[in-house]
């Protein structure tokens, strides 16, 4: 995996940084290109990581956690393994990782359609199928600037179409019928307010 050196304490060594839920006003901003590849990226890109393996999910945008840049990263390949411990308490090992690092994606070549049950960290609780592109071209940069370009197909495809939805300021509900996200959007605010959030 590229970079991987830089990469190798993600998964031990990073901020748990906030994720922004449902409606904030960051997850409906279009965000910024990154123009600046330094530390200050890389050390977010890292913290990013970090926070998705222990939220967990599979991807997360930088809009999610605050920061309006294009950007978001993703693993759909790790493992979660629950363990009790000898004093009866509960961990998570977590293995097998393969993170993935997206900066200013550009989609192109789309084929085909799938229907696939999407969920997102920043509308937790909720699951609906979503109409997604079967297998697309992604351009990018990683996180020293360099062009990169990779097709995706099936569950890479999907996370990255989900991901990039979020630097346009869509959350995945804004893909389905207008009834269904009045519906879905007014139980989640409830379930929210309910729980003080």
């Amino acid at each position: 995996m590229e970079n991987s050196n830089f990469l190798d304490n993600y998964k031990l060594e990073g901020e748990l940084l906030q994720i922004f839920t449902y409606p904030a006003p960051v997850l409906k901003k279009v965000a910024e290109p990154v123009t600046e590849f330094n530390d200050e990226l890389r050390t977010l890109c890292k913290d990013m990581l970090f926070t998705m393996y222990h939220a967990p999910g599979i991807g997360l945008a930088a809009p999610q956690v605050g920061k309006s840049i294009r950007l978001f990263v993703m693993d759909i390949d790790f493992d979660r393994e629950e363990v009790t411990r000898a004093d009866g308490t509960v961990d998570h090992v977590l293995s097998n990782f393969n993170p993935l690092i997206f900066i200013n994606p550009v989609i192109s070549n789309t084929h085909g359609e799938v229907l696939y049950e999407e969920g997102c960290l920043s509308v937790p609780g909720i699951y609906e199928e979503v109409k997604r592109f079967e297998s697309i071209t992604v351009d990018y940069q990683d996180m020293y600037g360099e062009k990169q370009s990779i097709n995706a197909e099936e569950l890479l495809s999907i996370c990255i179409q989900h991901e990039n939805d979020h630097l346009e300021g869509i959350v995945f509900l804004e893909r389905l019928s207008m009834l269904k996200q009045n519906l879905l959007k007014k139980k989640f605010l409830k379930k929210k307010k309910k729980e003080g959030l």
